[in-house]
């Protein structure tokens, strides 16, 4: 295990007006942060700490339920995700059980009206995560130099934005693990862990415990802004692991790109700079459904998993080349 850690900043500076060398030092630390880790913990982020605090408590207590009250929650049919109460199947190596919901307008949603408060704790907690999602989006885009707003209309609409939250069964003798080792395929991905932790990314073959403190979510960038940016900022490699005797609670909030988006390396980091683009162009619904595809039909071969990899160009001789 590393003894790096991951950086830290205070986006309070975003959420106010002057103080431009206050910007300008967190927006390097991020833009390292990106480039080394894919990872940074944010304070100060615009989530009322009140709320987080009110949503992990009745979180808490949600999953505690008998679980015939909890599956009064499960998924409506047909709808896009499965939006409601889910748990892994027992022969996954995912071991936790789940609440997803989309936007709060979405008719999809199942949101549980116990424990009382929840439902509207949820939808607060979301919006909230939207709007940090959007501050983080535009420190982002100065951080890569791009056009005022770039990011923002390209990724303007917010309907396909996904929270979760989770409880991780304690481990056994035999096995830890809570989610395995993969990355995320959105965009930014937050994350508000509890004191249990477990959360840990894969840096040059060692894995860092991203520790939880008091107050604080975990921001990474994701499939979308290492294609992007061709690499220039990582989509890490990341796991939940379990400790034995606890469960571990967290929130997810994943924000997402509208699924008809065609995705490719921008020219500031292609032919503007003349870099090869090291990824095939490709339409993000479409990749959306191979990674679904790992969980609904896993392959038998752990090399066969589709990972944003499947676009990859070859350094080499420029050709495509797939992980299929």
């Amino acid at each position: 295990m590393s003894n790096c850690a991951i950086p830290t900043v205070d986006l309070s500076v975003f959420f106010q007006n002057g103080d431009e060398e206050g910007k300008k030092a967190a927006k390097a630390i991020i833009s390292r942060a990106c480039s080394e880790y894919g990872f940074f913990q944010a304070v100060n982020h615009g989530v009322s700490l009140e709320l987080m605090s009110r949503a992990m408590e009745l979180t808490k207590t949600f999953f505690t339920l008998p679980e015939e009250e909890k599956i009064k929650y499960r998924p409506r049919s047909g709808a896009p995700v499965p939006a409601g109460y889910g748990k892994q199947p027992a022969h996954s190596s995912d071991k936790n059980e789940y609440l997803l919901m989309l936007p709060p307008q979405s008719s999809f949603n199942v949101l549980p009206n116990d424990p009382p408060g929840f439902r509207e704790v949820l939808e607060e907690m979301f919006k909230n995560f939207s709007k940090t999602g959007e501050v983080v989006e535009s420190i982002l885009n100065d951080c890569l130099g791009l056009p005022p707003n770039f990011l923002k209309e390209y990724n303007d609409d917010r309907t396909g934005d996904l929270m979760s939250a989770k409880r991780y069964f304690p481990a056994t003798e035999t096995e830890n693990i809570g989610i395995s080792e993969h990355e995320d395929s959105n965009c930014i991905t937050f994350i508000f862990q509890d004191e249990v932790g477990g959360l840990e990314v894969l840096k040059h073959g060692e894995w860092i415990p991203v520790v939880p403190v008091k107050g604080t979510i975990v921001v990474n960038v994701a499939d979308v802004i290492q294609v992007l940016t061709n690499n220039k900022f990582k989509s890490s490699t990341h796991r939940v692991i379990r400790s034995k005797g606890r469960s571990r609670h967290s929130f997810s909030f994943f924000y997402n790109l509208q699924g008809d988006k065609i995705v490719e390396p921008l020219p500031n980091f292609t032919e503007h700079i003349g870099e090869p683009p090291k990824y095939r162009q490709f339409v993000y619904k479409s990749y959306q459904a191979l990674r679904i595809r790992n969980k609904t039909h896993p392959p038998n071969r752990p090399v066969d998993v589709i990972n944003i990899s499947h676009y990859a160009i070859s350094p080499h001789n420029n050709q495509v080349y797939s992980s299929l």
